[in-house]
């Protein structure tokens, strides 16, 4: 892995990004997105999780956030390894969920490819953190956070997707909460 996808900086300001295997369209339903919402949550309250920006997509995950505990790998290690566990066990659960089989195969065959894995694998291992280190590289991935549903195409202005902070910058706190960005000023 390259020295430039790292935690050097255990207080540092992180931007981070990772993806389901194969980027499989997995948050295409309320229970799902629950998953990722309640273990935000829970990161924030119990694991010292700072969450300054954040985007949930069909596909991947985008968070602006700092580890109060400089444990910023373990943070995300536990984020990871816990939604992966809960929303597998929530597909499976799911009677409507028409996909079951081929998602199951899917994260099942990916599991196989690594020796590392028991059974299931549902993210993909990189999360590529990269540490902000002044307020307009901060603001641009901030921005770079808010405008990947208008990238894709899925809504025309950035406060219309649901799971973006988007929404909390406008004091729309209905989904998560995040942490005052006063730093920028």
């Amino acid at each position: 892995m390259s020295r430039k996808y790292k935690f050097h900086n255990k207080s540092a300001l992180y931007f981070v990004s990772f993806a389901t295997v194969y980027w499989i369209e997995v948050f295409t339903r309320q229970v799902y997105f629950d998953v990722l919402a309640k273990s935000i949550d829970f990161c924030r309250a119990k694991k010292g999780m700072e969450l300054y920006a954040y985007c949930f997509m069909p596909s991947h995950v985008h968070l602006l956030f700092r580890s109060s505990n400089e444990q910023p790998m373990e943070l995300l290690r536990d984020f990871k390894k816990h939604t992966a566990k809960k929303i597998i066990e929530a597909i499976k659960n799911n009677p409507q969920e028409s996909r079951k089989e081929l998602l199951l195969w899917l994260f099942e065959k990916s599991g196989k490819e690594k020796a590392n894995i028991t059974k299931y694998q549902f993210w993909q291992h990189h999360n590529k953190p990269i540490e902000l280190w002044s307020k307009k590289v901060i603001k641009q991935k901030i921005d770079y956070i808010h405008n990947n549903p208008i990238e894709l195409v899925f809504v025309t202005n950035s406060i219309d997707w649901k799971y973006s902070s988007a929404r909390n910058f406008q004091d729309d706190h209905t989904v998560l909460e995040i942490d005052a960005t006063g730093f920028l000023g």
